[in-house]
């Protein structure tokens, strides 16, 4: 089953800021490390990518440098910052209630908070 693009694009943020939660990345290992943990489900283009990096260096909650890699081209590598890992947790936890409340309503159940 194809996954509906609606339902992507509003967490993908939160789906980034994760990725850098475990340490810093570049954007292609960051396109497969989303592709790995989604089991393949999740199939981010760099044009979605480097808009979406972008914003959230301008917010403040990634920072962004540059280093050589093996090959000699230098790569830019991304960085969550204290503002990013604080608005990291306020994005799980609106998920999780947002994903609670939509499993209670799939499941015919009442959504208690």
């Amino acid at each position: 089953m194809e996954l509906d693009r609606s339902l992507v694009s509003g967490s993908m943020a939160l789906l980034v800021l994760k990725l850098l939660e475990d340490g810093d990345k570049y954007g292609y290992e960051m396109i497969e490390e989303l592709k790995r943990r989604s089991d393949d489900t999740f199939h981010l283009k760099a044009g979605t990518l480097y808009p979406l990096l972008h914003g959230l260096e301008e917010k403040g909650l990634v920072t962004a440098y540059e280093q050589e890699a093996a090959a000699g081209k230098p790569r830019r590598y991304y960085r969550l910052t204290k503002s990013g890992k604080d608005a990291l947790r306020q994005k799980e936890e609106a998920w999780n209630a947002y994903a609670g409340a939509v499993m209670h309503v799939l499941k015919g159940g009442a959504c208690f908070g």
